[in-house]
């Protein structure tokens, strides 16, 4: 206690916060990269006029109440308050659309990944390019409003992500790290920054809109990981801390989206490393060690902090569902006067499913609050079908919901692993799904047919990851990369590698059974979303 309250006052501590699409979260970690103190801020988007979105408001109010519980944690442990700071990072949800003007006004409500509204722009893009391009990445956001005639669009002069937009308020520079930037629009994997080819292509797409800027004009710049990307100005700092304690002045990493802040997390920055974030969205990261062989739109081409190239699995639906049944469980045990803690109601009915069979038993749930473009649905109806036969028990339903959290990440996986045959030596999971020991670790584990690793950091990982970057930026040696940095200094002999679950084979035999039937049954999932209005 007493080093980690030195570290503190004296300005040693580094700090990263992370803008999650439920929690924002923030931690604080001493010279040995090890946390010291925390802070959280629940939060949830909103669908307006068929848009899910945060109001500025909720941004700020958010940052704020999030930073004042860490330093309010600071105080009840250490006694002391947060002046100074050596060095800090902020990173969000990633992709998205956050379009300002030349005053600095958002001209649209923020458009978040969780939109599935830009298929044309999407489709359109991806064939122009002949790169895969996501409909939540923030430049199909754009064409789509190019496409749509949408007024805002010749005001725009500048767009970014969360994470970049935060940073921007807080620093004044329009900057984005090459992961976050990864998703906004395609990097060229040998300069590290956006591809030249490629902005000329959108910029003769789109010549005869007679837009005043050419696309280079709006985005932000790319950093890579351990560049410096300006300093907390006072009116930042003011925004951050309403207390006024917080001095101006602390050095800024580049933000970084939370895929990037999980492979910092993981140690999973190096070739034939990957993690699994799953949470509200899930999306798998495998670092490549050569390109692949074909274009598929079930896979996104992004990149690790440092600039490597990632292939991405991304799902717009995880835990979502899953977490509205344990409510109803929980409102069960209320009608009867128990009262069930929700941590260890979630523990119970986890391990539960592991009494399941192997295939669900015939049961088959959609976990689709909105769309998933991967199975080609661009809106979401929660679904659970079952045949007349199946074995209706508690331990299958679970499963096949602990199951369908996944099952939309297997579809993009099996791509990657059984077509591309990449190799991937150890998955990291980290995210809200993996906290009951063992059970999700084992899905996972099973429909990767890979091992799978879970750290104890696995339920916060991402202001972690992000204040790992922010430290790298100001302790690392010349020469030292992002990689080297992880594994000498924080990852290193005796830190926690994790507890290591290999696939069972009944499992994995299990898990390709149900998705057999998920396939067929996605007709059903696509007649509730075009009736069932």
């Amino acid at each position: 206690m007493s080093n980690a309250k030195e570290t503190i006052e004296s300005g040693r501590a580094v700090l990263g916060l992370e803008f999650g699409s439920t929690r924002i979260k923030a931690v604080l970690i001493d010279e040995d990269s090890k946390p010291i103190a925390q802070g959280a801020h629940d939060w949830e988007n909103r669908l307006e006029d068929g848009i899910w979105t945060y109001h500025l408001e909720d941004i700020w109010t958010g940052l704020q109440e999030c930073y004042g519980r860490l330093t309010e944690d600071v105080k009840n442990q250490y006694g002391v308050t947060v002046k100074r700071l050596a060095a800090m990072g902020f990173s969000g949800m990633m992709h998205g659309y956050m379009a300002f003007d030349k005053a600095g006004e958002l001209l649209v409500p923020f458009r978040t990944w969780r939109n599935t509204i830009t298929a044309d722009a999407a489709a359109a893009l991806t064939e122009e390019f002949q790169f895969n391009i996501p409909q939540r990445w923030s430049i199909a956001h754009l064409y789509q409003a190019i496409l749509n005639q949408e007024a805002h669009v010749k005001e725009i002069d500048f767009f970014t992500t969360l994470a970049g937009y935060i940073h921007w308020k807080l620093s004044g520079e329009k900057v984005l790290g090459v992961g976050e930037a990864s998703g906004m629009f395609p990097i060229d994997a040998k300069t590290h920054d956006y591809h030249a080819k490629m902005t000329a292509q959108f910029d003769a797409l789109v010549s005869d809109r007679e837009l005043p800027w050419k696309l280079t004009d709006l985005l932000p710049r790319v950093l890579q990981a351990g560049e410096a990307a300006g300093v907390l100005t006072a009116e930042g700092a003011k925004l951050l801390d309403v207390s006024g304690n917080l001095e101006p002045g602390v050095p800024m990493c580049p933000p970084e989206g939370d895929a990037g802040t999980g492979m910092a997390a993981t140690n999973s920055v190096a070739v034939r490393t990957g993690n699994v974030s799953a949470g509200t969205s899930v999306f798998a990261m495998v670092v490549l060690e050569e390109e692949l062989k074909a274009l598929h739109e079930e896979l996104d081409m992004v990149t690790t902090p440092a600039g490597d190239a990632v292939a991405m699995v991304h799902c717009n639906n995880c835990t979502s569902d899953l977490n509205a049944w344990v409510g109803l469980f929980k409102e069960f045990a209320d009608a009867f006067g128990v009262s069930a803690d929700m941590d260890a109601l979630y523990g119970t009915l986890y391990r539960k499913a592991l009494e399941g069979a192997k295939d669900c038993g015939g049961l088959v749930s959609y976990n689709y609050f909105s769309g998933e473009p991967i199975t080609g649905t661009n809106e979401g109806r929660p679904l659970f079908v079952r045949r007349p036969d199946a074995k209706l028990t508690l331990a299958n339903f679970m499963r096949s919901h602990l199951y369908a959290s996944l099952a939309t990440l297997k579809l993009g996986l099996d791509i990657l692993m059984k077509e591309e045959k990449v190799k991937v030596d150890r998955i990291y999971g980290h995210g809200g799904l993996f906290k009951t020991k063992g059970v999700g670790q084992g899905i996972l584990a099973a429909a990767m047919n890979a091992p799978v690793a879970v750290m104890k950091t696995a339920g916060e990982g991402g202001p972690w990851g992000m204040a790992l970057l922010a430290a790298y930026m100001v302790n690392k040696t010349d020469s030292e990369t992002f990689e080297q940095y992880l594994s000498h200094k924080v990852f290193a002999a005796g830190a926690d590698d994790g507890e290591v679950l290999e696939p069972d084979a009944a499992d994995v035999a299990g898990f390709d059974a149900y998705i057999e039937d998920y396939k067929k049954v996605l007709a059903a999932e696509k007649a509730a979303i075009a009736n069932y209005c």
